[in-house]
């Protein structure tokens, strides 16, 4: 009997949980390809390795831009490589059930795009599941209580806004700035300041050690190698925290700014089991230093961080794999 898949198919990152064992999988949504035969060369952690290191025939991609399928042949080679490592080629005779998640937002040919991929790659019958409910179910918050919880579930492509309450999601927002929105604004200021030239992963590696979103008890500081502009040689140049959040203000700010917008929202009694409960912070942005005090400041709601945020998401799916009740009550169990 083929396991029951749950896949957090993100902008970033793939996560799969498969029912009965857990997270299985956790790697980066990344392909490297050769541009001539158009054959897989590496999938996932083997693939991101190569971002900027490539010879002229091979070419490193992301399938998914800002949480949505942007190449949908390379999604379902990317697709197929976890769910075989997931469970085995030997055993997809017999096709697995399969959970995705995809952003609130997403269109109607959106997330048939998804679904399509997925039987592709060898589901049998996959079915979608919204990612901020996805992230609230994982971050242990009541979902299916006649009370109100809200999740903030920041990606690396999009930032998922939701109040749930009995199982449904009774406002949303999806926006498309998260994580790599935070990525571009180190890049410019690094070019603009420094006159440094980084790619994407280095703004990346940038921000998780030294990035804040609000100023520090003491500035933590990392030293940034990069290209110099004027000369074209390598260079190195020493940045701080203060400087990274100035850097990335702009895209945190619309963040803050479409949570005050569901907020404002929501109807007045789940507005207060929420002042009560407080903001749940999920996905990989949740570990940006000072982001729960920032949104605190701007809100004046209490603001908690997750647990293993970044595992948030798959968690929720693998959940609902193991609780058909939960199903049920989420009209997920269309299996």
């Amino acid at each position: 009997m083929a396991k029951d898949i749950g896949i957090d198919l993100g902008t970033a990152n793939t996560l799969v949980h498969v029912k009965g064992k857990g997270i299985v999988i956790r790697e980066p949504s990344v392909v490297a390809m050769n541009k001539k035969t158009h054959a897989v060369v590496a999938v996932g952690n083997e693939a991101k390795k190569m971002i900027g290191r490539t010879p002229a025939n091979i070419v490193v991609v992301r399938p998914l831009r800002e949480g949505v399928i942007a190449d949908f042949e390379v999604a379902e080679q990317m697709l197929r490589y976890f769910i075989h490592r997931a469970i085995g080629k030997k055993r997809l005779f017999n096709r697995p059930n399969m959970m995705i998640c995809v952003p609130s937002g997403v269109t109607e040919v959106e997330r048939m795009a998804v679904e399509e991929a997925a039987m592709a790659a060898g589901a049998k019958k996959p079915v979608t599941i919204e990612e901020p409910m996805a992230a609230a179910i994982g971050a242990g918050l009541p979902v299916t209580d006649a009370e109100g919880s809200m999740v903030v579930d920041i990606g690396g492509g999009t930032t998922e806004i939701a109040v749930t309450s009995m199982g449904g999601l009774v406002f949303s927002k999806s926006i498309r700035v998260a994580g790599d929105e935070l990525d571009k604004a180190v890049i410019a200021y690094l070019k603009k300041e420094h006159n440094l030239l980084v790619g994407d992963k280095t703004a990346e590696e940038v921000k998780i050690t030294a990035g804040a979103a609000y100023p520090l008890e003491q500035d933590e500081y990392t030293d940034v190698k990069g290209k110099d502009m004027l000369t074209g040689l390598p260079k190195n140049v020493r940045v701080s925290s203060s400087e990274l959040e100035e850097a990335m203000a702009e895209p945190l700010d619309a963040i803050v700014s479409a949570v005050k917008t569901v907020l404002e929202n929501t109807p007045p009694e789940l507005a207060a089991d929420i002042m009560a409960r407080g903001i749940m912070l999920t996905g990989g942005g949740a570990l940006l230093k000072g982001l729960d005090k920032l949104i605190n400041e701007k809100t004046g709601m209490p603001v908690l961080i997750a647990e293993e945020p970044l595992d948030c998401v798959v968690r929720g799916t693998g959940r609902c794999l193991e609780d058909a009740r939960l199903r049920r009550i989420l009209a997920a169990d269309r299996w």
